[in-house]
């Protein structure tokens, strides 16, 4: 059921693509809902969906059958016009391989979602760069960073257009211990202020870290563990 509670709710999803002449079904009929606030993990072993269901979670895809609800806002049918509206004003993307930009400076690859949405976002910017603990670094390009702090930039990034719902790729896949210590911390505190947070990850400690925890295998929702309400 859609409540006002949830950030999404996901009913009996299937997402199906065609390999050759062959249909590959993704996602079989998945259903959740993530409620407002939440931080969870998305698990299972390669090809069981992730990526999938990320990327409709993300509005990047639809799926093919089924109902899936962001924010109270269905994305069945969108064109790709308005599934990206609903991305940039919805979601904030973390990437396991940062996606920044090397030409522009931290302070500009921060920005630059805002200035896509035709926003005045370089204060914004400042001010993420302020909580993340690199303003003293706006100026640099990335290559002039370590690995956590590339992750810091583009943590920051994913909030420049105030997201209600927070999608993390294996964020900590190239980083060391201490470095993927502090982004769950980073990532424990934006949740702690309401921010509602989905990690794919095989990272079991990462997981774990979580108030809850769904596994997918071969497409289908397994499992799904409540850690804590």
């Amino acid at each position: 059921m859609i409540g006002t509670e949830n950030t999404a709710v996901a009913e009996a999803l299937v997402k199906e693509y065609r390999r050759g002449a062959e249909t590959v079904r993704a996602l079989d009929g998945v259903s959740f809902e993530i409620r407002h606030g939440e931080m969870l993990a998305i698990v299972g072993p390669s090809g069981a969906g992730k990526s999938t269901l990320l990327h409709l979670l993300g509005c990047m895809d639809t799926p093919t059958s089924g109902q899936l609800t962001i924010n109270g806002r269905s994305t069945s049918g969108l064109a790709d016009r308005e599934l990206t509206r609903m991305r940039r004003e919805l979601v904030g993307f973390v990437f396991q391989h940062f996606a920044l930009l090397p030409t522009l400076t931290v302070a500009e690859n921060v920005a630059l979602p805002g200035l896509f949405a035709r926003r005045r976002a370089q204060k914004h910017a400042d001010e993420l760069l302020e909580r993340v603990g690199l303003s003293h670094r706006r100026t640099h390009r990335p290559h002039e960073l370590s690995g956590g702090e590339m992750q810091r930039v583009a943590i920051a990034r994913a909030l420049i257009n105030s997201p209600k719902l927070l999608l993390a790729d294996e964020p900590t896949g190239n980083l060391d211990t201490a470095s993927g210590e502090s982004i769950l911390s980073l990532f424990r505190a934006l949740n702690s202020e309401g921010l509602t947070v989905v990690l794919v990850t095989h990272n079991e400690a990462l997981a774990k870290a979580t108030n809850r925890i769904i596994t997918l295998s071969d497409g289908k929702l397994v499992s799904d563990l409540r850690r804590s309400e």
